[in-house]
């Protein structure tokens, strides 16, 4: 499940003409990095990998809309934030990806 949830982050990212091509490649090269830091921690934390997972679902999907919801679009990035909250010793290269995900997913609603 989690892996098809990147996957379907990946394809819409592909897909959306609602942001620039610059933008789209750092997306996908920071959802490609997340993968990676997800695999490990489903190993330990399933539940947690699903939250973050389908947090940044929402979050892709708020950013990428044509006609943007602020409001939706900061509460989805809030919750992805939070998801990663308290794994900041044991995973710093995820809560890093993660923070960078919300970043520009939050600068794409402006």
């Amino acid at each position: 499940m989690i892996q098809n949830t990147l996957n379907k982050i990946e394809e819409r990212l592909k897909k959306t003409e609602t942001v620039t091509e610059e933008n789209r490649s750092e997306l996908l090269n920071l959802v490609s990095e997340l993968k990676g830091e997800i695999e490990e921690l489903s190993k330990t934390h399933t539940e947690h990998a699903e939250s973050i997972t389908g947090f940044a679902a929402i979050s892709t999907r708020e950013a990428t809309r044509q006609e943007k919801n602020p409001a939706l679009l900061q509460l989805s990035i809030d919750g992805l934030a939070a998801s990663v909250e308290g794994f900041e010793t044991s995973h710093p290269t995820l809560v890093g990806v993660v923070n960078r995900i919300c970043s520009m997913l939050a600068n794409l609603g402006i």
